[in-house]
């Protein structure tokens, strides 16, 4: 989720993977996956700043909760090793 501001000065949070593309045009205008459109003050590369930003701080507690990965061809030669003699 993301802060952004209106054009009545009034803040709003959007979550970022709502957004379908951004556009200047003179206003920043967000366009949602949903259709709905929103104005706001900050610029294209804000938003984009700020996305990446939040991004950022949700990868390492993404990661922590992921399983340790086992190469397949690890686990396929100790299962194939049995009972092939």
């Amino acid at each position: 989720m993301i802060r952004l501001t209106r054009l009545n000065k009034r803040p709003l949070i959007v979550n970022s993977d709502l957004i379908e593309f951004i556009e200047n045009a003179p206003d920043t205008v967000l366009t949602l996956v949903t259709g709905d459109k929103l104005v706001v003050l900050e610029t294209a590369e804000e938003i984009l700043d700020m996305i990446i930003k939040f991004r950022r701080r949700l990868l390492p507690t993404s990661f922590a909760v992921l399983p340790p990965v086992v190469p397949a061809s690890t686990a396929e030669e100790s299962g194939d090793s049995e009972g092939k003699e």
